[in-house]
C-alpha cells in the first residue's frame, strides 16, 4: 500500500508538472504590438540577417519566447542574464507546411518556447540590470569561457570544435563540420554527455587524490568532487545530457562513501526520474532519449560483448573494451537514428575507435591549456612561451580529431540513407535487438520466439509501407522567398523542368504558371480554362486583368511572391469569388499527379 501510494503521489506531482509547463508553453500574445521586459536566457546567436537571443518574458507574461533582433554593435554586446525592454508583436511559431518538413512547432513546444518576434534597432534597449537566477548567470559563465577559449586558439574550426566538446556550445561549429560528425556516427562526442563528464571526473579525481582512499578525509574528498562536478555542470550550461551524467556519477561518488556499486539500471532510472520530475517535457527531446538508450544499451550490451573475448596485453584490452563500449551504444540508439533522421552511419566502429580516445587527450591538453593561460594572464605574460606550446598541441591535436572525422564521412558506403522506421517499427525493432542478444547468450527459446515474432511483425509493416505509397504528388513548395515546384514521390522532392510561364506536366489538371507580367498586354476573344494557375514571383499581377485572360478553378500564391502584393492579391481573388490558395499561410500546394 505505501508503494503504491508512493507511486500515484508521483505520478500526481509529475502530472501536474506536465499540465502546468503545457499551459506555459501555449501562444497568449494578444494580435498587437505591445511592450514586453525580459531576461536574455543563453549566448545570443549570430544569424545571416539577425542576432536570435532566448528571451525568458517577465513582463506582462512569464513565457520563453525567440527574438531576432537587428545585428548592430548594441545587439552583439549583449550577454545571458541582461534585461532588455522592448516593443513587438509576437508571432506563433508555423510549419512550412510542406509534405518532408521538420515538425518545427513541436521542436520548439518542446524546448519551451511558445512564440517569436523580429525587433528592428530603435525598438529594444538594455535596462543595464542583470538578473541573478540560475540559468541566465550559468550562460553567463559560460559566454566567459568562450571567450577565455577565442584568446587562447587562433584556429577557429579547432576552437569551435573544443567549445562543443568542453561546453557544449555548438554555435560556432560550421554546418559541414556538425554534418560530418553526423555520418561518421560521432556526433554523440559535439553533446557533453557521459564521456565527457567522465573525463572531467577524472581531473577532479586527480585533484583532490591527495585527500586518500579511506576513512573521513576519502568521504570529503567524494563530496568536494560531487560539489566541483555540479559547478562543471553549472558552467556547461546544464543540457539533459550532462545533468544525466553528473546526477549518475553523484550517486556513484555516494556508493563509493559506502562502499557500494554505482552504475547500474536504477542509477540511470534515478538519473531520469530527477530530470523529468522538474522537466516532464524532455521525455520528447531527442537528446534525452539518445542520451539514455545508449546508457541503457551499454549496460545490458557491453558486458555480454566484453565477454565475447579476452585479448592480452592492455592495449588489445583498451582496444576491445572501446569497440564493445561503442557498439553497444550504438545498437541502443541506432533505432532512434533511423525513426527521427532516416540514416545509419556504417563506419561507426572504425571511426569511434579513432576518435574517442583523441577525445579524452583533447580534453586534457585544454584543460591543461586553460590553466597555463589564467596563469600566463594573472602574471602579465611571464610564461608566454609555454601558453604557445600548449596551444600548438591543443590546436593539432583537435585539427587532427576533425580530419579523421572529415575522412570518415568521405568513406564509400559511409552512411544508410532515407531509411525512416514508424513509430510502430521501432518499437518491433528495439523488441528484436534487446530480446535476441538475450537469445544469444540464454539459447533459451522463448526469446528467439519473441525476437522472430517481432521481426515478422516488422517485415509485414514494412511491406505494407511498401503496397500502400503515397501516389506520386506535383507540390508548390512553401520555401521562403523561393519558387519551388517539384514531383515529390517516395519521400523526396523530384525537381522538373519548369517554365517560367508555361503549362507544368500533370497527367489531369490544367496547370499554368506565370512568373511575369509579359501577358498583360495581350487580348483575348474568351477566357482559357485552366484547373489551377500559379503566380510568383512579380508583383505586377493584377487578378482582375489575368482573369480576362484566364479562367482558373483555383489560383495558387506561391512562396516567392512580395508578401504584401501576395495579400493584396488574395483580397482581390476572395473580392471576386475565385477560390485562393496562399502557400505561405496554408502550406504546400499539391495535386496527385
Amino acid at each position: 500500500m505505501f508503494g503504491a501510494g508512493l507511486y500515484l503521489f508521483l505520478f500526481s506531482i509529475t502530472f501536474l508538472q506536465y499540465r502546468d509547463q503545457e499551459r506555459n508553453r501555449e501562444f497568449t500574445f494578444p494580435n498587437a504590438s505591445r511592450y514586453y521586459s525580459g531576461i536574455l536566457l543563453d549566448i545570443p546567436e549570430m544569424k545571416p540577417r539577425s542576432i536570435a537571443c532566448n528571451v525568458k518574458i517577465t513582463y506582462p507574461y512569464q513565457q520563453k519566447v525567440k527574438l531576432y533582433l537587428s545585428p548592430d554593435d548594441a545587439a552583439k554586446a549583449l550577454n545571458p542574464g541582461d534585461e532588455i525592454i522592448f516593443y513587438a508583436r509576437m508571432q506563433p511559431f508555423r510549419n512550412f507546411g510542406n509534405p518532408d518538413d521538420f515538425d518545427y512547432v513541436r521542436y520548439m513546444k518542446i524546448k519551451g518556447f511558445t512564440g517569436s518576434a523580429y525587433i528592428p534597432s530603435l525598438e529594444w534597449y538594455k535596462t543595464g540590470r542583470l538578473s541573478r537566477a540560475i540559468v541566465p548567470q550559468s550562460q553567463r559563465l559560460r559566454a566567459k569561457a568562450l571567450t577565455m577559449y577565442r584568446s587562447l586558439l587562433h584556429e577557429k574550426d579547432a576552437c569551435a570544435f573544443i567549445s562543443a566538446l568542453t561546453l557544449g556550445y555548438r554555435g560556432d561549429l560550421s554546418d559541414d563540420i556538425q554534418e560530418a560528425f553526423r555520418a561518421s556516427g560521432t556526433s554523440h562526442v559535439l553533446a557533453v554527455s557521459g564521456l565527457h563528464v567522465g573525463i572531467i571526473y577524472v581531473i577532479i579525481e586527480l585533484l583532490f587524490s591527495f585527500l586518500g582512499k579511506s576513512g573521513k578525509r576519502y568521504i570529503f574528498r567524494q563530496g568536494l568532487v560531487i560539489l566541483t562536478l555540479w559547478c562543471y555542470v553549472f558552467l556547461a550550461g546544464g543540457s539533459s545530457s550532462v545533468m544525466r551524467a553528473a546526477i549518475m556519477l553523484s550517486i556513484f561518488c555516494l556508493g563509493n562513501m559506502q562502499h557500494r556499486k554505482g552504475f547500474t539500471y536504477n542509477t540511470l532510472a534515478a538519473a531520469a526520474f530527477f530530470i523529468l520530475l522538474f522537466s516532464p517535457f524532455s521525455l520528447f527531446d531527442v537528446s534525452f532519449q539518445m542520451s539514455f538508450g545508449a546508457v541503457a544499451a551499454i549496460l545490458y550490451f557491453q558486458p555480454k560483448l566484453q565477454g565475447l573475448y579476452t585479448p592480452k596485453g592492455n592495449i588489445a584490452k583498451y582496444v576491445w573494451g572501446l569497440l564493445s563500449v561503442s557498439t553497444a551504444a550504438q545498437l541502443g540508439v541506432f533505432p532512434l537514428v533511423l525513426y527521427y533522421f532516416g540514416t545509419f552511419p556504417t563506419w561507426f566502429f572504425v571511426a569511434n575507435l579513432l576518435v574517442v580516445p583523441l577525445i579524452g587527450i583533447v580534453i586534457y591538453a585544454t584543460a591543461a591549456l586553460t590553466a597555463v593561460g589564467a596563469i600566463n594572464q594573472a602574471t602579465a605574460g611571464v610564461i608566454d612561451g609555454m601558453e604557445s606550446v600548449f596551444q600548438w598541441i591543443t590546436e593539432t591535436l583537435a585539427t587532427f580529431t576533425l580530419r579523421i572525422v572529415q575522412i570518415s564521412e568521405s568513406l564509400p558506403f559511409a552512411q544508410l540513407t532515407d531509411s525512416y522506421i514508424s513509430f510502430i517499427q521501432l518499437l518491433l525493432l528495439i523488441v528484436f535487438v534487446f530480446i535476441f542478444t538475450r537469445f544469444l547468450f540464454s539459447h533459451r527459446v522463448r526469446p528467439l520466439l519473441i525476437a522472430l515474432i517481432s521481426m515478422f511483425v516488422f517485415q509485414l509493416t514494412s511491406l505494407q509501407k511498401e503496397l500502400f505509397e503515397p501516389a506520386p504528388q506535383l507540390v508548390v513548395f512553401n520555401r521562403s522567398g523561393k519558387s519551388e515546384i517539384a514531383l515529390f514521390t517516395e519521400g523526396k522532392r523530384h525537381f522538373l523542368n519548369i517554365p517560367g510561364n508555361g503549362f507544368l506536366p500533370h497527367s489531369r489538371e490544367r496547370i499554368f504558371r506565370l512568373s511575369d507580367n509579359s501577358l498583360a498586354s495581350l487580348v483575348a476573344m474568351s477566357p482559357f480554362r485552366v484547373d489551377v494557375l500559379v503566380l510568383s514571383e512579380s508583383a505586377e499581377f493584377q487578378i482582375e486583368q489575368l482573369l480576362s485572360l484566364f479562367e482558373p478553378s483555383l489560383i495558387v500564391l506561391d512562396s516567392s511572391l512580395p508578401r504584401r502584393a501576395a495579400h493584396r492579391m488574395g483580397k482581390e481573388c476572395l473580392q471576386l469569388g475565385i477560390e485562393v490558395h496562399d502557400v505561405t499561410q496554408e502550406g504546400a500546394f499539391s495535386l496527385i499527379f
